[in-house]
């Protein structure tokens, strides 16, 4: 129960707030394969934070704002047709804490995994830094 005595369900939010995460994939428009399963492409997973009464309405705004970044563009020093193709939600979860230092807003269950293979997954200040970095360089 929250504190109006209204039942809480696993998938609403008490605080109105959720997150979730979509996929983009990259394409130039006149290459071929752009539909092969089993081509690679540039992959953007995006994690936004959404307003919304419920879990349906949270879906539906994490999908609009995902198909906002779908408008064909000139790419590159060449201008080639390009654009990011709306893939689908792959996360959404409600935020269950307000918004503070040290709220929880995402989770995730792991399965089963070796120590050192746990341990591999941390990263130092200085591996963000670095990944940062690399994102700059290729802009």
């Amino acid at each position: 129960m929250n504190d109006r005595g209204a039942r809480l369900s696993a998938a609403t939010s008490p605080v109105g707030w959720y997150v979730g995460s979509y996929l983009l994939r990259f394409i130039e428009l006149e290459a071929a394969g752009n539909d092969d399963p089993d081509a690679d492409f540039l992959v953007w997973e995006n994690t936004v934070i959404v307003e919304a009464g419920d879990l349906d309405e949270a879906f539906r705004k994490i999908e609009a704002i995902g198909l906002q970044h779908t408008e064909p563009y000139k790419g590159g020093h060449d201008g080639v047709p390009v654009r990011w193709v709306f893939e689908g939600i792959t996360e959404l979860l409600p935020v269950y804490e307000r918004f503070q230092d040290g709220a929880e807003i995402m989770w995730a269950e792991r399965e089963s995994v070796k120590l050192s293979a746990l341990r591999a997954q941390s990263m130092s200040l200085e591996e963000i830094r670095a990944r940062f970095r690399r994102g700059e360089a290729r802009e």
